[in-house]
Parts: C-alpha cells; sequence; structure tokens
C-alpha cells in the first residue's frame, strides 16, 4: 500500500528476497508478486537492477512447483513484466506448461506467450510462437484455454487466425461461448480494415445467430449492424433484438435491447416498421422505463398500414390496467393513453374506435391520466368534426363521475363550446343544475324547516321555550320563541347535497371558485346559443333566469363566512362579468364568447402541429455528396461469386455513399477550438492539450515539446481535478530527447453533470541539474455544455418537475442588451437549451417577458429554467432566470454559465 502510494522503499527488497520469497503460504506469494510487480525494476537510463536477478531462481521454481496455483498465478504475473532480461531466462518453464494436465495453467501459459511475444524484442525470444499456439489450439479441449490461443493468433497473427477461422468454419456453431466472442470481435476488425471481403465473414455471423449462448447472439446482432447496411443482415439482427427482448426477464438487458432498436429506428425505419407488433410485446414488463421506452420507439413506427394493430394492442393494455392488481397501474394507464393521443392525432380515423373507451376514464383516479384523456377528448372533437354528437352525448352522460377540478374544468369547456344543437344545449344545461344540487349552498334555517339534503353542524345556540315571544340570542340577533316546541337555532351552514347530487357541488364546497367561474362561463355559452336555436323566448328567459340564480348564488357561497377563504377576486370579476353578458348581450359580445374562443383553440393546434413538423426536420439528418465524390456503378461491377446478401451490401453502400453518409462531419476549425495552451511559450517545455468529451469520458490528448538542447529525463506529467472528475491512470515517466515532443494521453471519468476543473503541473528532470523543474500548467475547466442537450416535455411534466425539484438557483438579470426576445435567444444559445414557451406567446411587445427552458444531461438529469424579464423605463431590462434541477451541481454550474454569458458577451 505504500509503493502505491508513491514510497519507494529500496532498502526493503533484500529483506524481501531473504525472508518471504522462500514462504509456501498461497496468501504470502500473491501478495509477493503483487509487490513484484509494483517496485522500480529499472534504473533512470532504463536498464534492470542487478538486485532483480534474484528473483529470477525464484519464479523459475514456482514455474514448476507441483501446486497449479502457484504455477498459474506466477504465470500471470509474467503477463504484467515488461524487462526481456527477467523473462528470458523463464522462458523454457514457460512452454513446458502449455502441456501441463490442468487447464488452469495452460490457460496462463497461453496468455504469458501472447505477452511476451507482443513486447519489442518477443519475436526474436519466442520465433516459432504462433505456430506453437495454433498447434496448441487445434489439440485444446478446454473452452477458456482454446479461447486464449485463438486470441494469441487474432492478437498476434492474425493472418493465421483468419485461416484457422476459414477452415474449420463448419465447426463454428460447436465452439464455446468465450471462443465464439473472439470470433466476432476477429470479424469486426478484419471487415474494417478490408471491407471487401466481408461477405464471407457476414455468413459466418447470421449462422452465429442460431447460437444457444445469448451473450453471442446479442454481439452477432450489434456486428451485424455496424458491417452490413444489407436489408437481409438489419432485419435478421433486427428480428434477434427482438427475441433477446422478449426471452429475458433482466430489466437492464431489456432496456439495452430496446436502445439497440432505436438506433436501428433511426437509420433503418422501414424494416423496424414490420417488427412493430413485436415491440410492442415488450409492454407485457412490468416496469414502466420499459414501458415507456417502448411506446416511444413504436410511436416513431406507426404507417397507415399498421396503425389499426397498434391501437387494438394498446387498447387491449388500457383495458388491463382497469384491474387494481399492480400499484403503477394509472402511470402506466397515463402513458397508454398519451400513446393513444399521439396516434389519434396522427391519424384520425383511428380516434372513433378509441375515443368512447377512453372517456370511461374521465373519473379516473389518477388524476395526470384523468387530464390527459379530457385534453385527448377536446383535442379530438375539434379535429374530427364528425365525432362531435357521439362525444358530447357521452361526456354529458359520463361527467357526474369526474372528480378532478382539473377535468371538470376542461369538460365544461367542451361542454360550452360544442353542445350547438337544441336538445345538446337542454341536456348541457341540465347536467350542469343536477352536479350542482339543489340550491342554496349555504342556509340559516331552522332545524325542524331544513330538507331532507341539508347535513347541518351540531348547534352551538339553543334554548328551550313555552310561551310566543321574541328572544335575543347570544350572537345578538332574533328568534321567535314557541310554546309548542323545543327549537334550536343556528349560524349559517353550508347544505352539503345528497349521495345523488354532483361532483360539481362537492368541488364548490371546498373553495374552489376558479371551477365556479368555469361553470358561470359555461352557462353563459349555452345560455347565448340557447337564444339562437330555441324559437321559444319564454323557454330562453326562464333557463336565464336559472342560469342568473345559479351564478349568483355561486357569489353568495364565495362572499360567506361558511367557507374558510372567501372567494378570489379574479374569479369574482369573471362571475360578475357573465351575470352582467346575461343580463345585457351586445353582437359583438355574443361573437367573442361563442366564436373567439374556438377560433383561439384551433389556432393553438394548429401551432403545435407545426412545431411537431418542425422538430420532426430538425431531427431529420440532411447529408449531401461532394461534387468530386467518386460513384460507383454496382450494374457495371462484375457479379461473379457473390451472395445475394453481397449484392444489397453493395447497393446500400452506394446510396450512402450518394447521399454523402460516408463523409466525415468533423470540422477542422471546431477541433482548432477545443486546443487548450497549457503552459507559455517562454516556458523550457510547451505544452496544449485537445479536449474530446465523450458522455461519460473526457480524453485529454497532451502535447510535450521540449524547447530545450537538453534531455529531459523522468519527465511527468501530474494531473489533479476538482469536482466530480476521477483520474483513470496514474502518470507515466518519460524521456525527452532535444528539441523532441510526445503525445501523452489522460483518460478522466464523469460522475455527474457539473463543471470541473483540471489542473496540474509538469515535472522533469536534467543531467546538469540535480533538483526536478517544475512547470505549472493552465487550468482546464470543463464546460456544462458538453453534457446537456435541448430536450422537449409537456407543460404539464415541466410543471410537474418544477414543484418537484429541490435545489434552484436564482440569478438576478445584468445586462446591455435592452430587447426581451434578443435577451432570450443570447440564453437559449449560451446554455444549449431548449425553449417550450410557444413563439405566438412571444409575439406581442408589451415590455414584459417570460419563457421556460429545458434540457437534459446525459446522465438523465432534468435542467429546467424559467425566464421573467421586464423592460424598466429607462429601457434597461430587470427580472431574474430561476434555474431548477433535482441535483445541486447542474443548478450552480448552470448559473455560474448565465452570470458570465447574460451581459451579451461570447
Amino acid at each position: 500500500m505504500l509503493l502505491l502510494n508513491g514510497e519507494t522503499l529500496p532498502q526493503l527488497f533484500i529483506t524481501i528476497v531473504r525472508y518471504v520469497l522462500p514462504s509456501e503460504d498461497h496468501t504470502v506469494q500473491k501478495l509477493l508478486l503483487l509487490y513484484l510487480e509494483i517496485i522500480e525494476k529499472t534504473d533512470t537510463k532504463g536498464r534492470v537492477l542487478p538486485e532483480m536477478i534474484l528473483i529470477c531462481q525464484n519464479l523459475r521454481n514456482n514455474l514448476q512447483h507441483p501446486n497449479e496455483y502457484i504455477r498459474g498465478v506466477t504465470l500471470r504475473f509474467l503477463c504484467r513484466l515488461n524487462e526481456t532480461e527477467i523473462i528470458e531466462p523463464l522462458i523454457p518453464s514457460v512452454l513446458q506448461n502449455l502441456e501441463h494436465r490442468h487447464p488452469f495453467i495452460r490457460r496462463n501459459a497461453i496468455l504469458a506467450v501472447m505477452t511476451i511475444y507482443k513486447l519489442p524484442q518477443g519475436e526474436q525470444l519466442l520465433v516459432d510462437a504462433p505456430d506453437m499456439i495454433e498447434k496448441v489450439l487445434s489439440t485444446e479441449q478446454d473452452p477458456s484455454a482454446k479461447r486464449n490461443a485463438f486470441l494469441m493468433l487474432f492478437t498476434c497473427a492474425q493472418d493465421q487466425a483468419i485461416n484457422y477461422l476459414l477452415t474449420h468454419v463448419d465447426r463454428i456453431s460447436e465452439w464455446g461461448e468465450l471462443l465464439q466472442m473472439v470470433v466476432l470481435e476477429l470479424i469486426r476488425k478484419v471487415c474494417r480494415t478490408n471491407r471487401a471481403e466481408k461477405g464471407k465473414y457476414i455468413k459466418i455471423i447470421i449462422s452465429l445467430l442460431n447460437a444457444p449462448s445469448t451473450a453471442v447472439i446479442y454481439e452477432c446482432a450489434s456486428t451485424l449492424v455496424s458491417l452490413s447496411s444489407a436489408p437481409t443482415a438489419i432485419r435478421a439482427a433486427a428480428n434477434t433484438y427482438c427475441q433477446l427482448l422478449l426471452s429475458q426477464s433482466d430489466n437492464n438487458v431489456k432496456l439495452i435491447v430496446l436502445d439497440r432498436l432505436n438506433e436501428l429506428k433511426s437509420s433503418h425505419r422501414e424494416i423496424m416498421v414490420d417488427l412493430i407488433m413485436d415491440v410492442l410485446r415488450a409492454l407485457s414488463s412490468p416496469n414502466l422505463d420499459i414501458r415507456r421506452k417502448t411506446l416511444d420507439i413504436v410511436l416513431e413506427l406507426i404507417t397507415p398500414r399498421n396503425i389499426n394493430e397498434v391501437v387494438l394492442m394498446l387498447k387491449k393494455e388500457v383495458m388491463k390496467t382497469q384491474s387494481g392488481e399492480l400499484e403503477k397501474n394509472g402511470e402506466y394507464r397515463q402513458m397508454l393513453i398519451q400513446a393513444i393521443h399521439s396516434c389519434a392525432i396522427k391519424f384520425p380515423e383511428v380516434a372513433s374506435t378509441v375515443v368512447h373507451l377512453l372517456m370511461d376514464f374521465l373519473g379516473d383516479s389518477n388524476v395526470a391520466s384523468a387530464i390527459d384523456v379530457v385534453v385527448f377528448v377536446r383535442e379530438i372533437i375539434e379535429t374530427n368534426p364528425k365525432l362531435r354528437v357521439s362525444i358530447i352525448t357521452r361526456l354529458l352522460d359520463t361527467f357526474y363521475q369526474i372528480r378532478a377540478a382539473r377535468v371538470c374544468s376542461c369538460a365544461l369547456w367542451i361542454i360550452g363550446e360544442y353542445c350547438l344543437s337544441l336538445s345538446e344545449v337542454e341536456s348541457g344545461i341540465a347536467t350542469i343544475k343536477q352536479c350542482l344540487g339543489e340550491l342554496p349552498f349555504y342556509s340559516v334555517s331552522e332545524e325542524g324547516e331544513a330538507t331532507d339534503a341539508s347535513k347541518k353542524t351540531p348547534q352551538a345556540n339553543s334554548i328551550t321555550v313555552s310561551s310566543r315571544r321574541p328572544a335575543i340570542l347570544a350572537d345578538g340577533t332574533y328568534a321567535t320563541q314557541s310554546a309548542a316546541s323545543e327549537t334550536a337555532f343556528s349560524a349559517p351552514t353550508v347544505v352539503q347535497g345528497s349521495l345523488a347530487s354532483g361532483n360539481l357541488r362537492s368541488l364548490l364546497l371546498t373553495g374552489d371558485f376558479f371551477l365556479g367561474a368555469v361553470v358561470a362561463c359555461t352557462l353563459t355559452k349555452l345560455i347565448l346559443r340557447l337564444q339562437e336555436v330555441q324559437p321559444s323566448k319564454v323557454e330562453v328567459n326562464k333557463a336565464t333566469t336559472q342560469a342568473l340564480l345559479i351564478i349568483v348564488s355561486m357569489l353568495q357561497l364565495g362572499q360567506s363566512p361558511v367557507l374558510p377563504h372567501p372567494i378570489d377576486n379574479d374569479s369574482y370579476d369573471r362571475i360578475v362579468l357573465c351575470i352582467r353578458l346575461l343580463c345585457n348581450t351586445g353582437d359583438d359580445l355574443r361573437k367573442i364568447w361563442l366564436q373567439s374562443c374556438r377560433q383561439s383553440f384551433v389556432k393553438m393546434l394548429s401551432e403545435k402541429q407545426l412545431r411537431e413538423t418542425e422538430e420532426l426536420k430538425a431531427k431529420a439528418q440532411v447529408s449531401h455528396a461532394q461534387p468530386d465524390d467518386l460513384i460507383d456503378f454496382y450494374h457495371l461491377k462484375s457479379r461473379k461469386g457473390m451472395s445475394q446478401l453481397e449484392l444489397e451490401d453493395e447497393v446500400q453502400d452506394d446510396l450512402k455513399r450518394a447521399t454523402g453518409e460516408f463523409v466525415n462531419d468533423t470540422d477542422d476549425a471546431n477541433k482548432l477550438n477545443r486546443i487548450l495552451q497549457l503552459t507559455g511559450f517562454s516556458d523550457p517545455v510547451y505544452a496544449e492539450a485537445y479536449v474530446t468529451v465523450h458522455h461519460y469520458d473526457i480524453v485529454l490528448d497532451i502535447t510535450v515539446i521540449n524547447r530545450t538542447k537538453e534531455t529531459l529525463q523522468n519527465l511527468c506529467l501530474e494531473l489533479a481535478t476538482m469536482g466530480d472528475l476521477k483520474l483513470v491512470e496514474r502518470p507515466q515517466n518519460y524521456t525527452l530527447a532535444p528539441e523532441s515532443s510526445k503525445q501523452i494521453k489522460a483518460n478522466i471519468k464523469v460522475s455527474s453533470t457539473e463543471t470541473g476543473v483540471i489542473f496540474g503541473n509538469i515535472v522533469y528532470e536534467t543531467s546538469n541539474v540535480l533538483e526536478r523543474t517544475v512547470v505549472v500548467l493552465n487550468d482546464i475547466h470543463i464546460d456544462i455544455m458538453d453534457y446537456i442537450s435541448p430536450a422537449v416535455c409537456t407543460d404539464a411534466a415541466f410543471r410537474s418537475m418544477w414543484a418537484e425539484f429541490e435545489w434552484e438557483n436564482k440569478v438576478a438579470v445584468n445586462t446591455v442588451i435592452q430587447d426581451e426576445k434578443e435577451f432570450l435567444e443570447h440564453i437559449i444559445k449560451s446554455t444549449n437549451m431548449k425553449c417550450l414557451t410557444p413563439v405566438s406567446a412571444l409575439d406581442d411587445e408589451c415590455g414584459f417577458l417570460a419563457a421556460n427552458l429545458y434540457a437534459k444531461s446525459v446522465f438523465g438529469e432534468d435542467a429546467l429554467v424559467n425566464l421573467s424579464v421586464e423592460k424598466q423605463a429607462d429601457g434597461k431590462l430587470s427580472g431574474y432566470v430561476r434555474i431548477r434541477s433535482k441535483t445541486q451541481g447542474i443548478a450552480l454550474s448552470l448559473g455560474d454559465k448565465i452570470t458570465l454569458k447574460q451581459k451579451g458577451g461570447n
């Protein structure tokens, strides 16, 4: 442990050789080999230390030890040695172990031979190693040893490995899983370097698709997709993924397979369309993440040919959720409803088959699911005029089942807008009256005279009298006393209504006066429409009077002391407006209430459709071929000896080349922007880094240049990190000749979306100066923008996350930009986020702007931003940018980014 932490302890070596080396204890021997692996075995000039010869005899004895464990771990230790002088005397003992009776020793001996052969002088030490290993491979029976032998040929003598593979091509299906995996790795490597020969190897891959091992099958499918674009190959890979999706019980495996299918959907949609029902079978999994990902894939594969089958399957799944066996049935039902909604919008003809089924869930206990249903109904009734009558009839029949205020509000809006005929208008008014129950909503009455529907609170003030005379109660009110009975008097109380009374009454009595305002508006619209379709003025006046009575009763309830909170001002103003409108209606107001509302809704739907179309266009990658690109005419090529699969592959490759898919999109100018200077031009060592960020990894490709006339010894690049970054490798020492350069790579793991800092220095020695020289490097700041990307979510999901997330960072607006929209565009560009607020909502010039932005990180974290700005009298902008996230890191990092960028700088 001390050695691993940087201590050298050279004085201990001889003691260990004398007293620890002879030990027979297996644990001590294992620790000894770890110690020998760690210690420095060479001097500053790269020569092996003389005392290292002392361990050679011990290693030779271990390689001939009667215990198999000692032999095996010693052979594994040799795989980690790079010093030829230590290894050379041990080679005969290593080769003897290739024929040992125990497979554990044979497999480690093969790995040791491979490691020795890969050394700089390995080919001189083991001239005929590939032939020897090929001989072992032909006689070996142990699967692991056989795999190691083939791996040695694959790594050190690729031609012999290919020759062995093609010679035994008929027996590949009988080989073990480990060996088949190495075969697939070899095929991938060979086909990338020599694409012309991939036809014969793809046949091998397709034959392995029937292997019993699921790991081999998965690798086969992945290899097929990476090597071939032929429809036959892609179809075989997609079928394999679908089989794995259904046969594997591990949820992680299912999620990985769904990711692969999602990639296939992007590049080979027409093939995936045929497998849509196979993918849908993954909905049988109880895991919500799997179901969500499955539905996301399926919704992008829907065509007019398969829409009916898909919707039928989704309807069956919705009906299954009615059984309350699973605790997350409500959430799953919500996902299914959203999927059906999407299907019905894309293909309106299927709406009639699902809308009535979904309307049964308007009274669902899961409020989010019920809201999705009513929003779906609202959109369908507008986009499918033929369904209007049946939807209105069904909605009026099921309205009493709705228990959520938001669902009631939306359903009332539908009733107010789409009840057009006389019978529908009258039914709408009757339904609302029934759901409100009997008036009044509260009463001040004697208990004996109360209706059956009343439910009073216990009487606080009561007296018993024997003569008829006025009496004054404790609260100062008068009451008449009767000699014939015992009478109780009460303060104003709420009349709850019977069980038959509707949902609207119970919601109103909880103090929800926003719903009361919606009820008033709906009644007003229905009365206005009744005036147009009802010829009898008497009936119209009667209905108007009843509506006014209901609306005034709601106002009285809101202003009465029976509720803990009085009516809010907005709802009060809205209800009063309805009363005035019913008392005196002008043509202009009638037009606004009966036509403009629906026109606004139609406009909202068209804008939503336009946004979705733009998003689809943005997703579609458009690539073009360059004017001087080579064009191959595959019809003019020789087809001799080519299989159908190879012919298909040629066609697909030509298509890709013609559309520019093979063109490398890397922009050289963009690469230059990622080069960071780490030292000054006057430093003896110049260093610069090229930073590559790839999801969970950061790779620093650092170029170090010796600008002196001296050799720099033990040059070491020491790096440290701050934040959720972790260095993967320990730094190595290098020797740098005068005016020469060295490429050093450093890998860093990232565990969360947070701005990290990498700092460090370069340390080296020269022959003239005994002390070590240190050159401090500039800090490398890892930008959070490399980890987040624009994303889309619904308004409801945004609000839900906003309420749920606990980390908030509030940044005050301080900018030289004076236009609200320009500032919004600047923030969007600086933070790499997507603006969820529609363009139409940002059009008008009013001096205010509020917008929601959203992005997701590669780690699956959500970043929410709300921008609220106001233009002051002096022309400057003021306001706040609020950031919310589930984790602290992304909220703080985004806040720092916005603070840095908001002034309008680059």
